[in-house]
């Protein structure tokens, strides 16, 4: 029993049509959703961004899928104002809202002007964030000095249940440290030896709550057109971290993705006009132990690929529902810590 969910893009798709794509996918069985969080794409021919937290709410209203955020406070974000955020969407929303907290991008988080710090204060100053928003959601009133500052906050709308606080890794070493904090764990494909280390790092460090899994994937009636919606979209963002983390300007990355082969896409984007292949991929990672599984379709025009997994991929697995925030979920069994 997995969920499958559906990844929006703000990166590639205007917010209207976005939230169409999200209805559809929800009538196509799609059982979830989660979106990005940006303020710029990763190259020009994406060529969209709109505000996250503004779409979430009309997606909630919409539909009655349970939702998740990927975003970043400390730098574009206050965390007292991520904390409101979190909450407002959680009190009118109970229990379908989740936000995944990272330490940012500098594409995203440079606009402020502020220097782009180091990794090591980043990770330190995300911490920082976290107990802020955590005893914010709390009901707390909260006063910190330190990576960031808050001068006593306290939020007046609260959420019951309290969202859920996700720790995005792609790395071993960060899923075990946000295994001290997190309510669970969100990655994107890699290698599977890559994804089993990051997910039993998780898990032997404490780590509770679902496992989370990105997919990337491209799928066209052909193998060629395939590899082309992926190369076209998709060749900005195959460069790992660092280089990820501190690019700054969609120009950049643009001038990165002159180099990438379509070979090289095929390292990060599950490549095929094969349906049955795709729907093999995504039981190969729910038998890894992946609880949520979150499809990203790299291409801009969603409609023929949710009508396509929808009638053919998703009937093939075992597909349910997320369990309710605060419930057991399957990835939480003594066996997987």
């Amino acid at each position: 029993m997995t969920v499958i969910g559906f990844h929006c893009s703000h990166e590639q798709i205007d917010p209207a049509q976005l939230l169409r794509d999200v209805r559809a996918a929800q009538d196509a069985g799609f059982t979830a959703a989660m979106s990005s969080d940006h303020i710029s794409p990763w190259s020009s021919r994406q060529g969209e961004s709109g505000y996250a937290w503004s779409w979430l709410g009309a997606a909630l209203a919409t539909t009655s899928l349970p939702f998740g955020v990927v975003t970043a406070p400390g730098q574009r974000y206050h965390p007292a104002v991520t904390a409101q955020a979190i909450a407002t969407l959680g009190q009118m929303f109970p229990g379908r809202f989740w936000a995944a907290l990272g330490s940012g991008e500098a594409s995203n988080e440079r606009v402020t002007g502020d220097v782009w710090p180091r990794k090591e204060v980043r990770d330190a100053r995300l911490v920082e964030c976290v107990d802020v928003i955590r005893r914010l959601l709390a009901g707390e009133e909260v006063s910190h000095d330190g990576l960031v500052s808050v001068n006593r906050a306290r939020l007046w709308t609260l959420a019951d249940p309290v969202p859920d606080l996700v720790g995005p890794a792609v790395t071993a070493e960060t899923a075990a440290r946000h295994a001290g904090w997190a309510d669970g764990l969100i990655t994107v494909n890699q290698p599977p030896e890559t994804l089993r280390a990051v997910l039993a790092a998780y898990r032997d460090a404490g780590g509770r709550g679902p496992a989370r899994l990105q997919v990337h994937v491209s799928w066209a009636p052909t193998e060629d057109e395939a590899l082309h919606v992926a190369h076209d979209q998709w060749r900005s963002n195959v460069i790992g971290p660092p280089v990820a983390w501190d690019t700054e300007t969609v120009e950049a990355f643009d001038l990165i993705g002159e180099t990438v082969s379509p070979d090289q896409v095929r390292e990060a984007v599950l490549v095929s006009g094969d349906l049955d292949r795709h729907a093999q991929w995504l039981q190969d990672y729910a038998d890894m132990g992946w609880d949520e599984l979150y499809v990203h379709f790299v291409g801009q025009h969603q409609a023929p690929f949710i009508e396509a997994f929808g009638t053919s991929v998703l009937p093939q697995l075992s597909v349910t529902s997320p369990a309710a925030q605060g419930a057991s979920p399957q990835g939480a069994r003594g066996e997987d810590r």
